[in-house]
């Protein structure tokens, strides 16, 4: 983290990044004597309400980060930055979006947790935009003008207050990731998942916690033992309570105790029960180690696309393998109602002898609330979704894939979504492929 004193000093000169999270309550204005060098700006964590009106000085700005501050208003400055890539004002107090604070180059736009009703029909003409994410709002609808978003990829908008989904949304012909739990559209279907299903539920005394496996925007996950006479090996995932860039947590409780057991799918076992802060929790089943997490979360620079290790390669019939195991994990989640939302190799768990294990609900989201024909179209965008997949897994192989599955790669990938295949389809191929000599 960069210091206020160093900036002052000028002992940033040059850099392409800085960091200041150090009280600050107004924009500082040595951060223009590095306009020459400056991409990234990160002001979050301060106690910032505004941005000059002169930002567009930093010519050279490509990513601005001011969550967690006092903004009530999106600064129309950031309109005039015509380079900005990426910028997030999460967990602010914004409740409006000027239609001159969005410069048309964006592929990347924050505004997760905040109190935003209404957006600009602006944000139609940042034809760019890839990732929006826009979580823990107040908005009802969303612009006519993002019908014309051909490049999005990853649209966030749960726990806003949604009656109906937009019906454009589907037809979006790049649109892979959609995260709309925690909507009135589909609180009852959440509440009865929770309720109506006969899931075992779980004392905290009969749980032993041990070390932290990870932690993620909506909760921590630990290895555990169950009962005192059996100490059971388990996970288990104890929810932070706070809106994550996904949406609630709770949401995330009600899909992971729908989906139910499948063997490639890392779902809930159970809930837990008196915790002594009245956290709430999940108990899942404990992954072999030998299972590694599959590639890495996007970054700034790959925006929608994960980002594997340098050393990743596998046979084409370990990708076969990966990519069976989840088709055959989405087939199930499909048949039980449940969208997703975050089919992504960095949600998945392999092993080269073992397959593929899915898991993470965070983006999930129930379709009782929809028809039969509302489902359908919005379980191909997850299809694309499997296509990238399939595109990384394929780029990958140490040696050549059947013809086949980059054919159907290429229709998962296809703009017309209602001409993609289901994941029965891709699964029936994909067997296959995986039984050809």
């Amino acid at each position: 983290m960069d210091t206020l004193a160093q900036l002052r000093a000028g002992r940033l000169a040059g850099a392409t990044r800085i960091d200041l999270s150090c009280g600050l309550t107004e924009f500082p204005r040595e951060v223009f004597d590095l306009a020459d060098s400056l991409e990234v700006l990160n002001l979050s964590g301060n106690a910032l309400d505004s941005l000059p009106d002169d930002l567009h000085r930093l010519d050279r700005l490509r990513v601005l980060f001011c969550s967690d501050n006092r903004f009530t208003k999106l600064p129309e400055s950031i309109g005039r930055c015509r380079g900005l890539d990426i910028v997030g004002f999460k967990a602010n107090r914004i409740r409006s979006v000027p239609a001159e604070a969005l410069p048309p180059s964006l592929r990347w736009l924050i505004l997760t947790d905040n109190d935003i009703e209404e957006l600009p029909d602006s944000l139609g003409a940042c034809t760019r935009m890839q990732k929006l994410m826009l979580a823990g709002n107040r908005l009802r609808a969303l612009p006519a003008s993002m019908a014309a978003l051909e490049r999005l990829e990853l649209l966030r908008i749960s726990a806003n207050r949604f009656e109906t989904l937009p019906g454009w949304l589907p037809s979006l012909p790049r649109l892979s990731w959609l995260a709309c739990a925690g909507n009135p559209f589909d609180t009852q279907a959440e509440d009865a998942a929770i309720v109506a299903l006969s899931v075992p539920h779980v004392d905290w005394s009969d749980l032993t916690l041990g070390e932290k496996l990870g932690e993620g925007a909506s909760g921590v996950i630990h290895r555990a033992e169950l009962g005192p006479a059996t100490a059971q090996p388990v996970a288990v995932k104890l929810f932070k309570g706070a809106v994550t860039s996904d949406g609630w947590p709770h949401s995330e409780m009600a899909a992971s105790i729908a989906a139910g057991a499948h063997p490639t799918l890392i779902a809930a076992q159970s809930r837990i029960d008196g915790h002594p802060d009245g956290t709430e929790g999940l108990v899942m089943a404990l992954v072999d180690p030998m299972f590694a997490t599959l590639a890495g979360p996007p970054s700034l620079a790959s925006c929608t696309r994960d980002v594997y290790a340098e050393e990743a390669r596998w046979t084409s019939r370990t990708a076969l393998r990966i990519a069976r195991d989840i088709a055959s994990a989405m087939l199930h989640l499909h048949a039980q109602g449940i969208l997703h939302g975050d089919l992504y190799a960095h949600n998945i768990l392999w092993h080269a002898q073992s397959g593929g294990r899915l898991g993470d609900f965070g983006a999930a989201w129930l379709t009782g609330a929809l028809d039969a024909a509302q489902a359908q179209a919005f379980q191909a965008l997850e299809v694309r979704a499997f296509g990238c997949l399939l595109e990384e897994l394929l780029e990958r192989c140490t040696d050549a894939a059947p013809a086949s599955v980059a054919t159907l790669k290429d229709r998962c990938l296809q703009p017309d979504a209602a001409a993609r295949p289901t994941f029965a389809e891709a699964l029936s191929l994909l067997q296959r492929a995986s039984s050809s000599p």
